[in-house]
C-alpha cells in the first residue's frame, strides 16, 4: 500500500538509486518521484512489479493545463506507472469548477488509462471545500484523491482522510501522504479510509511492523 516517496529538490543520483533498492528490499507498491527521475528509477526498478510514480506541477500546482497534460505524458513515456497531479488550488478557492474540472481531465486524457491521483491540499480546505474537490476529481475521471503534498500547511490527518473516503464512497482512491512517520500513523489512514500511503519514512513504518510482529 505505499508509495515510498522522495521529493526534496537537494536529493541526489545516490538517494534514488538508495530509494530503489529500499523499494525492492521492502517490496513497497512503488516509489514516488519528481519526472526528472522517473526514467532512471524505471531503470533500476526493470524486472520487479514496483510502479514509479511521478508528480506532476508540484508542489503548487499552478502549471497550465497543457503543461501539466504534457508532464505527465513525458513521465509516462519515460516509465512512470501512476501520475499525482497537484489541483489548480487558486482556481477551486476562486470557485471556477469548471476549469479545476477540465484541468484534471487534461492530464487524465494525456495518460491514457494510467492511474492519476489528485492533491487536493486539504491543509488548505474547509470540509465542505474537501468535499468538493473529492467529487470534482471523482467526476474528472482520476482514480484516487489524495490529501496533501507534503510541502503545505499541513500533512494528512485522520479527520481529512474520513471526508475524503466520505465524499468518493467506496470503489475510489484515497490516498494519505504528508506527515505519517510511524506505523501507528500508517495504521490510522488505513482505518480511516485510505487504500495507499505516501511517505518518505517508510522503511521505519514497516521495520516497526515488522519488529511488532517479531516480538508477538
Amino acid at each position: 500500500m505505499i508509495d515510498h516517496a522522495l521529493l526534496r529538490p537537494e536529493s541526489t543520483r545516490d538517494s534514488f538509486k538508495r530509494l530503489c533498492a529500499e523499494a525492492k528490499k521492502y517490496r513497497f507498491y512503488s516509489v514516488c518521484v519528481n519526472p526528472a527521475w522517473v526514467k532512471f528509477c524505471a531503470e533500476e526498478l526493470r524486472g520487479t512489479d514496483i510502479k514509479v510514480v511521478a508528480v506532476v506541477s508540484f508542489p503548487f500546482g499552478q502549471m497550465t493545463s497543457k503543461m501539466k497534460a504534457l508532464e505527465a505524458s513525458e513521465a509516462i513515456e519515460n516509465g512512470a506507472a501512476e501520475i499525482d497531479m497537484v489541483m489548480n488550488l487558486g482556481a477551486f478557492k476562486s470557485q471556477d469548477y469548471e476549469y479545476v474540472r477540465e484541468d484534471i481531465k487534461a492530464v487524465v486524457e494525456a495518460v491514457r488509462g494510467s492511474v492519476v491521483k489528485v492533491i487536493i491540499e486539504a491543509g488548505y480546505l474547509t470540509d465542505d471545500e474537501v468535499i468538493k474537490a473529492c467529487e470534482i476529481a471523482k467526476r474528472s475521471g482520476a482514480s484516487f484523491v489524495k490529501t496533501a503534498t507534503g510541502f503545505g500547511p499541513s500533512g494528512a490527518t485522520v479527520y481529512q482522510v474520513y471526508l475524503m473516503r466520505k465524499a468518493v464512497g467506496e470503489n475510489f482512491g484515497v490516498k494519505a501522504s504528508g506527515g505519517i512517520r510511524s506505523l501507528r500513523d500508517a495504521l490510522l489512514m488505513i482505518a480511516t479510509g485510505a487504500n495507499r500511503i505516501g511517505s518518505s519514512s517508510s522503511v521505519r513504518i514497516v521495520e516497526e511492523c515488522m519488529s511488532v510482529q517479531t516480538n508477538k
